[in-house]
């Protein structure tokens, strides 16, 4: 420009930085040796155990029988997706897969971020790890016994519920027959289990807020709840987005467990779910290539839930990737 040559810097690097370069690099990776053999078992079961079984998505596409195995099992195309949507349960299934996974999201995402908000307002901190050891021990119960607890509380014989009643004169009543009363104690159920470990990850994420804001917002004459509106949620909103979008990944899967151990004929039209139709259509009927056609289905849509949510979340610079 101007008869002016502009000159660019010499960015070339001599063969002793090159080789002190390297020798940084050897050493580096030789300090983190360790931490890769650590990675190793890692990496063998996603390999084993996510990566490696998708080959069987194939069945989906064949008409699968174990004397002919998977490899060599005849092609029928998307005759499997055929049946599966003509019939008429499929849609009702899948109705409520998506129906009892929305109440579970829309009752059990909130719970733990408002929990974790008032532990944190906590001073004492022997009632603070009191109340976190509450809340995180039905984490590590199945819902085996979990199932036990509700029944034992519900059930219309013996339960204890309708024993109170009944000295108060009321009758019995059928809460675990009735379709109302048993999404409520399906999404109660699994929001009481499960409410404690995501209280743990958001309690962590509270302590990365810098304190100094708390006291600017005071300073400002800000009160708790608007402390807590301005300055807590806003600083765990990642973590907040990060679980959210992880959540919707799965909202299409129903935990077998919980549904399979609470569930009745009395409310089979809003329990039976994915899960509990691949079981009995799969295992107990051995159609095989049916119920990997609907799981493969599911996958589908779980995958589509989200890059639609990472797409949302994105607009806000809040992206998971």
């Amino acid at each position: 420009m101007n008869g002016n040559i502009i000159k660019t810097p010499d960015i070339r690097m001599t063969q002793s930085e090159l080789d002190a370069l390297r020798l940084k690099r050897r050493r580096r990776l030789k300090q983190n040796i360790p931490l890769f053999i650590m990675l190793v078992p890692v990496i063998a079961y996603y390999i084993l155990f996510k990566y490696w079984p998708m080959g069987g998505l194939v069945i989906a596409f064949k008409n699968y029988n174990f004397a002919d195995g998977i490899l060599h099992s005849p092609w029928v195309g998307l005759k499997n997706f055929h049946l599966l949507f003509s019939s008429s349960n499929t849609l009702q299934i899948l109705w409520n897969t998506f129906w009892l996974s929305f109440l579970s999201l829309i009752f059990g995402f909130p719970m733990p971020i408002f929990l974790a908000i008032l532990l944190n307002e906590v001073r004492k901190s022997w009632f603070k790890r009191w109340v976190q050891t509450i809340v995180y021990l039905p984490h590590f119960f199945s819902w085996v016994i979990v199932s036990g607890i509700v029944l034992e509380l519900f059930a219309t014989d013996y339960g204890s519920i309708n024993k109170v009643l009944g000295l108060f004169g009321i009758e019995p009543i059928t809460f675990l027959y009735e379709s109302k009363s048993w999404l409520a104690i399906f999404v109660g159920s699994g929001v009481w289990k499960e409410m404690g470990f995501s209280t743990i990850i958001y309690l962590a994420a509270l302590t990365t807020i810098d304190p100094s804001l708390y006291e600017s917002a005071a300073m400002d004459g800000a009160a708790k709840w608007r402390q807590m509106w301005h300055v807590t949620i806003p600083g765990i909103r990642h973590t907040i987005i990060l679980l959210l979008i992880l959540a919707m990944g799965k909202i299409m899967e129903v935990g077998f467990d919980q549904v399979y151990n609470l569930q009745n004929a009395g409310v089979s039209d809003v329990s039976e779910v994915i899960s509990t139709y691949i079981y009995k259509i799969g295992l107990g009927n051995a159609q095989f290539s049916l119920t990997t056609a609907m799981g493969f289905f599911e996958s589908i849509i779980s995958c589509s839930l989200v890059l639609i949510a990472n797409r949302i979340a994105r607009k806000f610079d809040q992206a998971l990737f």
